[in-house]
């Protein structure tokens, strides 16, 4: 695996923590969205937003 896709993995895996972090309300939904934003950011992921928007 290269190291652009193991980056890419470990950010799936990262997403799935703050997901579940959300879904277990252990934080908010503004929490939850600068999180995801500031993984995006710093992974070099194309944001959802980016894509769709």
């Amino acid at each position: 695996m290269s190291t652009k896709e193991e980056n890419h993995q470990l950010y799936l895996k990262q997403k799935a923590l703050l997901d579940t972090f959300l879904e277990k309300k252990a934080i908010t939904q503004v929490q939850y969205n600068k999180s995801l934003h500031d993984l995006t950011v710093k992974m070099g992921e194309t944001s959802p937003e980016d894509v769709h928007g």
